[in-house]
């Protein structure tokens, strides 16, 4: 079984930017030991004539095709805007 330490969650959680409660470190102490502990089983597999596959669906193209097609009035889409300029968005700049 692997043993993940409280201060390997704490320095994941630091590096995914995330605040932690000591209920919450414990949770994922677990999980991630359990998340482990199934990547170790998997890696006892027989994996030698199994071939490498990106999809096991064999899905092809599934986006729908693109087409112009008339979106509504301007106004109503700007009304939705937080903050405008004329007949555009205004947004912050995020550009130096």
């Amino acid at each position: 079984m692997a043993n993940i330490t409280r201060e390997e969650v704490q320095k994941i959680s630091k590096l995914a930017k995330l605040r932690l409660t000591e209920k919450e470190a414990e949770l994922y102490q677990a999980q991630f030991s359990k998340i482990l502990d199934s990547m170790a089983e998997l890696r006892q597999l027989d994996t030698e004539d199994v071939p490498p596959t990106t999809s096991v669906l064999g899905l092809s193209n599934v986006l729908r095709e693109d087409s112009p097609a008339p979106f509504g009035e301007a106004e109503d889409l700007l009304a939705n805007a937080p903050e405008r300029e004329g007949p555009y968005y205004k947004v912050r700049k995020v550009i130096e």
